[in-house]
């Protein structure tokens, strides 16, 4: 939904991301113009299950009170789970004191405040952890994992067998099947479904020691790459990141992907941070407002 940092430019919005698993829809970061750039890519807000906040400042939280509001004009009434560092809670509070009387759905503010991966949001296929970034100020990144899946009993295997559900329910447990005959290993009988997969959003942030340990062996991770190598000192100074750090990262975490964005409104052509990246971090893509990623693929 938006790819840009402090400022918008003209084919840049500001961050958010919208994330669909096992057809729950998770909307990261809340940039100002979200709700637009949800119109204009056909995401349907009304199905959103929860939002992620990674922190306070403007360009990731400005568009959260206007897509509240609109979700209460189109009359929502589940409940919007929403995940923030504890410093939103007096923001939201305000916004609610204004503006939050045609509101008719309950916003269930989690405040977040940890100093290592936490898991804060679960159902029986995902669970997703939050983790502290290096900003300046209190800033987190999430994660989204898929847990396990049950064992596809084979369909073949039910009469060559004569499984009875008992058995079908501890092979699906991920049991061998034992016979007075003998055991017949679970790989005869089942399959796994799907590998797990999993998406990591580090924005913003610069790099630090511990980063690289909690992101180990992720299959997507989007990170941000404000700026590009030639300006590491204003990365510093500013807590961001630039390409090589982002890529370096992505190699010593042993990450299959890397996605970058969150870039600095002076550069134009992103085409230099994905080739940047590219020379230590081969599969690297740089983002573009509107883009769809498949995880795992």
């Amino acid at each position: 939904m938006g790819t840009a940092s402090a400022m918008p430019v003209r084919d840049r919005n500001q961050s958010a991301q919208v994330l669909h698993v096992h057809e729950r829809l998770f909307l990261i970061d809340c940039g100002e113009g979200t709700q637009g750039q949800m119109v204009r890519y056909g995401v349907p807000m009304m199905k959103l299950d929860s939002i992620f906040l990674s922190h306070i400042h403007g360009d990731h939280v400005f568009g959260i009170f206007g897509l509240l509001s609109t979700l209460g004009m189109k009359g929502r009434t589940a409940p919007v789970n929403l995940y923030a560092p504890a410093n939103f809670g007096p923001i939201l509070k305000f916004f609610l004191s204004y503006y939050g009387e045609g509101i008719g759905f309950e916003i269930r503010f989690n405040p977040l405040k940890m100093s290592a991966p936490e898991v804060i949001y679960e159902t029986k296929s995902l669970s997703v952890s939050a983790f502290p970034l290096r900003h300046g100020i209190e800033t987190f990144g999430f994660l989204f994992r898929e847990k396990e899946p049950q064992w596809n009993v084979r369909k073949e295997a039910i009469p060559q067998y004569g499984l009875t559900l008992t058995e079908i329910g501890a092979i699906k447990r991920g049991e061998d099947l034992v016979r007075p005959e003998g055991v017949i290993p679970l790989a005869e009988l089942a399959y796994k479904p799907f590998v797990p997969r999993s998406y990591a959003y580090c924005s913003d942030t610069a790099v630090f020691p511990e980063e690289e340990e909690w992101l180990r062996g992720v299959h997507t991770l989007y990170h941000e790459t404000t700026y590009l190598d030639e300006l590491a000192e204003q990365a510093q100074l500013r807590n961001h990141s630039t390409t090589l750090q982002a890529a370096s990262l992505a190699l010593r975490a042993g990450v299959s992907r890397l996605i970058i964005g969150h870039y600095s409104s002076r550069s134009r052509d992103i085409a230099a941070y994905q080739a940047e990246c590219r020379t230590i971090f081969p599969d690297t893509v740089a983002a573009s407002d509107g883009d769809v990623f498949e995880i795992g693929k």
